[in-house]
């Protein structure tokens, strides 16, 4: 079986080609990939090679297939794992695998998300983390595995009680909560998840400083949606001389119980903690690549105000299983992260250039040959080109979303990659 991939061979040397994958073993399962989305992680292992923990050294010999948000059909199924597995049934991935630092994208010479077919590793059997998924969309497939690290640091908060050495786990239901920098792709989903699971807060405050990035936030997951699920959703540019004052304002200066994280920033993590109200906990959640990287934290409120901070990185599987779940069952719309769509040809220059690409998640179809193009600039390619002027009906009547018949049309009328 001969597949076409990106490889890392070495910082910032990545490299589209075709090549043959070997047999599959008796303990392995051959796939076709049919979508990725990029994460800005597959940029940071990009930037830094075989400096990356998750990178092997000798990459320059044996390069590895980047992409870890993946979906895509079982082709060939391993006599080890025929009674769990069947060719044509759909798939998505977990590819934290319990926390293992050689993980899917990351460390393997067959296995990762850009590649138009792959081997999977015993190793993800082996941790449950190869999914069945039920959704019709391949896309959601892919967006789910970020949403399972929103989900993970959801489930990662906690809060104590006076008196006993017990940690609560989870958000305060009912309580304040702010998503600080919250309107990139990754805040998305977050505000998406803390409207509608199972544990919400009272208010959510949003904040950006950016407008139109707020605006376009607030027209996906709305003021009035939220109420409806007894949230009070509020949208704050903190662009302005005192956030910290407009934010506490909110609250009526108690604080809140709940505060993530969304931007490496040593000034927004600061101010996350001064609106940390008693026993208020922070979540870091932006994974940054200074490896110095550090904020003043106030420990007077450690010690009297019991506020505290944790970080995630990642959601296990159950994490990603509640985020499938959800999306199957409509609870969870996650296309308001995806801002662009492109084909394999693309992943290079995405990659290389994520963090210069304004937007959202970027969506990758592996099979086929289309530059990397912004939902929000179909109509005006559509002047000249067909395809993107369907593109274009199809989302709009969506809200400007990407969504199933556009993902459906695209597969079925695009270039295919040439080997």
């Amino acid at each position: 079986m001969k597949t076409t991939a990106v490889r890392l061979y070495g910082v910032n040397d990545l490299r589209l080609e075709s090549f043959e994958l070997p047999p599959i073993k008796d303990d392995e399962i051959l796939v076709k990939i049919i979508s990725d989305s990029i994460c800005m992680s597959t940029y940071k292992a990009a930037m830094q090679g075989p400096n990356h923990k998750r990178v092997p050294a000798d990459i320059d010999k044996n390069p590895v297939i980047v992409g870890h948000e993946f979906c895509g059909i079982i082709e060939q199924v391993g006599s080890r794992w025929q009674d769990q597995f069947k060719p044509g049934e759909k798939f998505s991935i977990q590819p934290a695998m319990n926390g293992a630092i050689a993980t899917p994208g990351y460390a393997f010479k067959y296995m990762g998300g850009d590649a138009t077919y792959a081997i999977i590793d015993p190793k993800v059997m082996e941790t449950d983390s190869l999914l069945k998924y039920g959704a019709e969309a391949f896309f959601y497939g892919s967006v789910a595995e970020p949403l399972s690290c929103i989900v993970g640091t959801y489930h990662a908060m906690y809060h104590t009680r006076p008196g006993e050495y017990v940690h609560d786990m989870g958000i305060v239901e009912g309580g304040n909560m702010a998503i600080l920098a919250g309107a990139g792709p990754m805040g998305l989903g977050a505000i998406d998840y803390a409207i509608h699971c199972d544990r919400r807060p009272g208010m959510l405050v949003v904040t950006d400083i950016d407008q139109a990035r707020l605006d376009r936030a607030a027209s996906i997951y709305t003021v009035e949606d939220a109420a409806q699920h007894g949230v009070k959703l509020v949208y704050l540019n903190t662009s302005g001389e005192d956030p910290v004052g407009e934010l506490m304002a909110l609250t009526g200066g108690k604080g809140y119980d709940d505060v993530l994280v969304f931007a490496p920033v040593p000034a927004v993590i600061e101010q996350g903690d001064h609106i940390l109200g008693r026993d208020g906990c922070l979540n870091f959640f932006a994974g940054p690549t200074n490896t110095k990287l550090s904020a003043q934290f106030n420990f007077y409120n450690v010690h009297y105000n019991a506020t505290h901070i944790v970080g995630t990185s990642g959601g296990n599987t159950a994490d990603m299983v509640e985020a499938l779940d959800m999306i199957a069952k409509g609870t969870l719309n996650p296309a308001g992260m995806i801002t662009h769509v492109g084909g394999l040809n693309a992943v290079i220059d995405t990659t290389l250039n994520l963090p210069k690409i304004p937007g959202g998640k970027k969506l990758i179809y592996v099979g086929i040959d289309l530059p990397l193009t912004a939902i929000d600039d179909f109509e005006e390619k559509g002047k000249t080109d067909p395809l993107f002027a369907q593109l274009h009906k199809l989302c709009a009547a969506k809200g400007g979303l990407w969504c199933l018949e556009a993902e459906q049309y695209l597969l079925a009328n695009a270039k295919p990659i040439q080997a």
